[in-house]
């Protein structure tokens, strides 16, 4: 499949903020595919059919500032709380009461925000390389909100640097980076369109100031699997192994780690749908 023809299956919800894109696959049960920085729904695409065929209701959006979805002027629209509260209004207006939340990297800090604001809305939770505790935090690049962080942000953006920094990114985030252009294109387009204003939030504020959401989690009574790749550089499992597993109450059969890095779900994708296929049936 390449991105124009994954795009052309998106639909589109009008947010307060701006229009949310996403895929909506299936029937059944339902599972919400998140995304986090700087991906999109894209990212789950050798997953959503197979999970659709094993009788789920798939729901992959592109949050607000990523993918096909709008990227409108403003800071604080791309916080924690105004991502949670998008994607609730999102599946509200799909009138989808509960479901299984799968989640990765930056969608760890709307996952627990929603989660402290509507934690009955979900059933279970399926972390991936996920953002939870200061301990397995180690991000590339910490910036300050100024004139910089624009600049870098710009070098995603331009064209001739695009191309140079999702090679590096990906160098780091994949044990063998064999991804095709046609591929990569998913990732490029949304960067040559402008979409930046979410990263520049995140690079800017989330890096610097992470969170503290140990209260929520500890208040969650929601059975919680990890499928973490054990060679992430960026987020680590192990510093937080403990914490994570006791505070979540995971027992050790429901966390897997496997041999990838951090974009896992282009490493692994079919051992990641069987874990969950196996987890929620």
């Amino acid at each position: 499949m390449t991105y124009q023809d994954f795009r052309r299956e998106q639909r589109s919800f009008s947010s307060a903020q701006g229009i949310l894109k996403y895929i909506d696959k299936g029937t059944g049960p339902a599972l919400l595919l998140l995304h986090g920085v700087p991906t999109s729904s894209w990212l789950y695409r050798k997953m959503i059919d197979q999970l659709a065929d094993s009788g789920y209701r798939v729901i992959a959006p592109d949050m607000l500032g990523f993918g096909s979805s709008s990227s409108p002027k403003g800071y604080e629209v791309y916080n924690q709380k105004q991502h949670a509260t998008r994607l609730l209004a999102l599946m509200d207006s799909l009138k989808i009461e509960q479901w299984t939340h799968v989640f990765h990297d930056a969608g760890g800090l709307w996952t627990w925000e929603l989660l402290a604001m509507a934690p009955n809305r979900v059933s279970k939770l399926v972390i991936l390389n996920t953002i939870i505790y200061v301990e397995g935090f180690d991000p590339p690049v910490r910036m300050e909100k100024n004139f910089i962080t624009q600049f870098t942000m710009w070098l995603y953006r331009n064209g001739v640097t695009t191309n140079l920094l999702l090679k590096q990114l990906f160098k780091v985030g994949l044990v063998h980076d064999s991804l095709t252009e046609e591929e990569v294109e998913g990732y490029r387009r949304p960067l040559l369109e402008g979409k930046t204003r979410a990263m520049f939030y995140f690079f800017s504020q989330t890096c610097n100031a992470l969170p503290d959401y140990s209260k929520v989690i500890k208040g969650l009574d929601i059975p919680a699997m990890v499928i973490w790749g054990k060679h992430d550089e960026m987020l680590e499992w192990l510093p937080q192994e403990k914490k994570v597993m006791n505070d979540l109450k995971i027992e050790a059969q429901d966390v897997h780690l496997i041999e990838a890095k951090h974009f896992i779900q282009e490493e692994k994708p079919a051992q990641i749908t069987k874990l969950i296929l196996d987890f929620i049936s």
